[in-house]
């Protein structure tokens, strides 16, 4: 029998509203703040590093113990909590810009609270659809919220960029404030079953996260996924977080260049997550997954290379360049994605995911602190050529890994070998 169709259940319809509000507004947040950063406040590379390490910390800090927290609290409230807290930080800087007491160290505190309540987020409503819809539809409602979180991730920075063509970036904070006050009453409207976890099946909290650590090193091939997610967001960030730099201040490209730039990123984003089935059945499930981390590196190299053109052509270039990246990044993630969640048993999912979340955007604060001091010591070019150096070298484990070559991904975890059944040589 075919399941229900999870778009005409209505309490999953405020999650996905919610989820989409609110990771569009972390978009706008990522863009705002550096814009604000350089274009009002004057920060040079080693500001602009401290600043994303500021965003990404949370994630080394609590990401860990903040998937056994959500696994023992309620999901919706931690939801509601995050986009509360997310909106009354943001609403400070416009407050403290219109008294003229805004500093840099200001944004520093902002990004990093922002960052925390979004792991809190992040891990709570990908833990929260069992909960919210019945066994059968948990496919479905997986797949329409990572579609729409991948397109949200691409086409927000899109979207803020060009209303910093006719908005100052306070301003801009103050509609994305707003984006989470709106997420926050949506998920309000939401009525589940959900109950707090039984107190006496609790573990202490550093058994309950290397029980999350322990199943994703014990998978072969979420490790091999997690390797590359990890070393490619390293060397990304590497060059990403001078991006506002290059753009604004090196080549000159204005804000609306820099919103041209993600707007044609958006629309590759968006048809890739369109076509991540089709490919996917095209070259196979797991090749797919090789296959988009390499182009994905190898196109990186237009954006060092943009340098050396005239500003027409270098914004062709850097276009083109997010609209392939895009496309790719959307393809990688949502089939890596559909991997863990059919591999992870769902007491495990809020550890599963906040442990992949410590290691793949972990690096991302030191990748962030590593490229201010680079990029203010030996340039913003040389940076991204390291960089990309890096992305093409992180592609190895999952090229060299049995995904590669793989039709159907698994939809259960590989059992741990035991004494009768040795491990396959």
């Amino acid at each position: 029998m075919t399941p229900p169709n999870v778009h005409r259940d209505r309490r999953f319809l405020w999650l996905w509203g919610a989820e989409g509000i609110s990771v569009l507004g972390v978009q706008f947040t990522s863009l705002a703040l550096p814009f604000l950063a350089v274009t009002l406040l004057g920060a040079v590379e080693w500001e602009m590093g401290v600043l994303n390490a500021a965003s990404t910390a949370a994630f080394l800090v609590v990401g860990l113990p903040a998937g056994a927290w959500v696994d023992r609290w309620l999901k919706r409230r931690v939801m509601i909590a995050a986009d509360l807290v997310r909106a009354v930080t943001l609403a400070a800087i416009p407050l403290l810009w219109v008294a003229g007491a805004l500093e840099i160290w200001h944004l520093y505190l902002v990004a990093a609270v922002m960052g925390a309540a979004t792991v809190f987020f992040d891990v709570s409503y990908q833990s929260y659809i069992p909960i919210l819809v019945r066994s059968e539809q948990v496919g479905q409602a997986n797949s329409t919220l990572e579609a729409t979180s991948q397109v949200s991730r691409i086409a927000g920075p899109g979207l803020a960029g060009a209303l910093l063509t006719v908005v100052s970036a306070p301003v801009l904070l103050v509609i994305d404030a707003v984006s989470y006050l709106v997420s926050a009453v949506m998920l309000g409207r939401i009525r589940d079953d959900e109950v707090p976890a039984d107190r006496t099946q609790r573990q202490s909290l550093p058994r309950e996260i290397a029980e999350g650590v322990r199943f994703v090193w014990g998978q072969p091939l979420i490790r091999s996924i997690a390797a590359t997610t990890a070393s490619s967001n390293f060397f990304a960030t590497l060059a990403l977080t001078l991006l506002p730099l290059y753009v604004l201040r090196d080549l000159d490209l204005g804000a609306a260049g820099l919103g041209i730039m993600f707007s044609f990123g958006a629309v590759g984003g968006l048809l890739g997550a369109l076509a991540t089935p089709r490919l996917a059945a095209w070259v196979g499930e797991g090749t797919i997954i090789t296959v988009a981390a390499l182009l994905g590196a190898v196109v990186f190299a237009l954006f060092p290379l943009a340098s050396f053109l005239p500003a027409p052509a270098s914004l062709a270039v850097l276009v083109a360049a997010e609209f392939v990246i895009a496309f790719t990044v959307l393809v990688y993630n949502i089939t890596q994605v559909t991997l863990r969640q059919r591999l992870c048993p769902p007491r495990l999912l809020g550890r599963m995911n906040a442990s992949i979340r410590f290691f793949v955007w972990g690096v991302m604060p030191i990748a962030s602190l590593l490229s201010g001091a680079l990029g203010g010591y030996i340039g913003i070019v040389a940076t991204m050529w390291i960089a990309l150096a890096g992305s093409l070298l992180s592609c190895s484990f999952v090229a060299f890994s049995p995904l590669t070559g793989m039709r159907r991904l698994p939809t259960a975890p590989e059992a741990p070998a035991t004494a009768e059944e040795p491990a396959p040589r």
